[in-house]
Parts: C-alpha cells; structure tokens; sequence
C-alpha cells in the first residue's frame, strides 16, 4: 500500500535525477520513466491511490496530485532552461575548431583544354569558337567531302535538319568536328593564319569505355607561303612534349583524312607501361593521340585562297582524349558522371 513516505521518496529521487539532465534526450527520457502513461512511477503511484483505504484516500490523493504537478513544472522549467542555453550560442558549440568550407574546383576536361590553350597561345595562335550547329557546306562539302564521298560514313552525322531539293534549304546538323570554324575565319581573313578551334562535337556513338556521342576537341590551322610537312612535326612534337612533359615518345605514321594530303596520324608512347607494351596498347607501345596533315589544295579553293602560292597544316586533337592518357583513366564515362570521389583526385 502506498504512503506517504513513499511519494517523499519519489520526490527525492526525482530531484537527484532532474540535476543530471544535460540534455532534451535526457530529459525526455526522465518524462516517460516518472510521467509515462503505461510505466511512470508517478502513473503507477496515482493507481494505487485508488485502491487505498478510504480513510487515507483523501490525504495520499492530495500528496500524489501535488507531486505530479511538480514533477510537471520542474520539467518544463528544465526544458525551458535548455532551449534558452541552446538558443544562446545558435546550437553551435562555439568552443568547437571551425569547419572548413568545401572548396570547388576545375573540371579535369577544362584544366586539360586550358593547358592546350595556353601552349598554342604562347606560339601565337589566335583562340575561335564557332556554332555547333552547322550547315552541310562547312562540315562537310567545304572540306573537300561532297555528297556520297565514302569519308561521310566516318562521321555518323546527327541531322537537324536534311536538305529540301528545290527549296534550297541546306541540311543542318550538329558539327561532328571543330574543322567547319577553319573554313568560316578562311572565308573571311586573308593568309597568314594561325588559330586552333576548341569546342563540342557531336557524333552517333554509343556511350562505353572510349566512346561518347558528345566530345571536346581542339582543331588546328596553320597558313602561309612555304609551310612544310616539317613544320607541322616540329609543331606537333613541341606541342605533345609540353603537354606530356619531355619525357614521351613521338611517332608520325602515314593516314588519310580528305582535307588533308599527306596526312599521318600521330601517337606517342603508352602512357600505361612506359611504351613497353601491355594490353592498353596492344602490345605495340604506342597510343594515337591525334591526326593532322597538310591542308588539302580543294580546301583552299573552296575558301579562295590561291593553293600555288599558299600551303598549311591542319590537326585535330580530342581533349577526352588527352585526358584519358594524361591522367591514366581508362573510362571517359567518369568524366561525366559528377562523382565527386573522382574529381577530387585533380589538381584545384
């Protein structure tokens, strides 16, 4: 049977405990152990008033109210007491060392086409951009492919939009090179020339380990009286020991590309076992990095320049490309995916 020297008791207990509670959790935690409507001791005392004699009923009744109405106010004058606490330094333990702020940095693919920039800048080419939605004259006819010629099928073009016969609508499409931007600053600028073309291109691709519809690349044009083959090596050779640093390998090999005659296609040494070979490089221990060539006579006539008295080189370079051998990657999806695990390994 319940008295009074055990609501005395409960009260003691309940003080000791209310002067520990650190915390809302605590608190709370204190709430269901003496307030709780299944389990609280003081819920648990106001049942056995109940069934108490009734001589004592009225007296024990009036202790145990007394006793919840405290326990009430002491905890929510604690829980009053926290917040205020809390609300005082704007629940940051200020006493904590401060965090430091992520700190965002350049996409691999953009410190890549920077660096590529930067090295033709210093040899004093001329940085374009150009639409990459272009007509079928400049993608393609200008660059010596006209219609039907087999070099189309290399491309694997996104259309827009074909050509209507009689209306004279030419066909639209998405670049699937930066070379159309070589023959618009050609239509409208007179020899020397000297510029590369960064930008996307746009390809029927299926996405995989090397291969993406949408990629970067950087093309090159340079124009001049007496322009040579080895000017276009020297050029290259410097370009890919910069980029690559003095330390790889570079190999011209004879190609065809038909906007250029000769062309040659250039690789420098695997990247992946010191040109060695291995199975990146398919035992050869070379790896293509770009193609290039002396620009085709039938360009020059497209654009108006006399191809008597003038001569050029032109390159094409995927900045993916770079990056996968720069960098040791052998997955260009990562480059799109934004995993943060992965573009946090570059440089800021």
């Amino acid at each position: 049977m319940t008295t009074g020297s055990d609501i005395t008791r409960l009260r003691a207990e309940f003080d000791q405990e209310i002067a520990r509670v650190s915390s809302e959790s605590d608190l709370q935690a204190l709430r269901d152990k003496y307030l709780g409507r299944r389990n609280g001791l003081v819920t648990a005392l106001m049942k056995s008033v109940a069934s108490a004699p009734a001589e004592l009923k009225p007296a024990l009744g009036k202790l145990a109210n007394a006793l919840k109405q405290d326990l009430e106010g002491q905890l929510a004058e604690r829980k009053g007491a926290l917040e205020a606490g809390r609300g005082a330094v704007g629940a940051v333990d200020i006493s904590l060392p401060g965090r430091k702020a992520p700190i965002g940095r350049r996409h691999p693919l953009t410190i890549v086409r920077e660096q590529i920039e930067a090295i033709f800048t210093r040899m004093g080419y001329q940085v374009l951009e150009g639409p990459e939605i272009e007509d079928d004259y400049h993608n393609f006819e200008a660059l010596n492919m006209p219609a039907e010629h087999p070099a189309r099928d290399m491309q694997d073009t996104l259309y827009l939009d074909r050509e209507v016969p009689g209306l004279g609508r030419p066909a639209t499409l998405l670049r699937t090179h930066t070379s159309p931007m070589q023959i618009r600053y050609m239509e409208s600028h007179e020899p020397p020339v000297r510029i590369i073309v960064p930008g996307k291109v746009y390809r029927r691709d299926d996405l995989d380990l090397t291969h993406t519809p949408m990629f970067q690349q950087v093309e090159g044009l340079v124009v001049g009286e007496s322009i040579t083959m080895a000017d276009l090596k020297g050029t290259l050779t410097s370009f890919l020991h910069e980029l690559f640093e003095n330390r790889t390998k570079v190999l011209f090999r004879p190609s065809f590309f038909p906007y250029t005659e000769p062309s040659a296609e250039v690789f420098i040494g695997c990247v992946f076992c010191n040109a060695t070979g291995c199975p990146v490089c398919k035992r050869t221990g070379w790896l293509e990095i770009l193609g290039s060539g002396m620009v085709h006579p039938a360009v020059f006539e497209a654009v108006g320049y006399d191809p008597e008295r003038y001569t050029g080189f032109a390159f094409g370079v995927g900045i993916e490309r770079v990056a996968l051998l720069k960098y040791g990657v052998e997955d260009i999806r990562l480059f799109y995916e934004n995993d943060l695990r992965f573009l946090e390994q570059f440089p800021l």
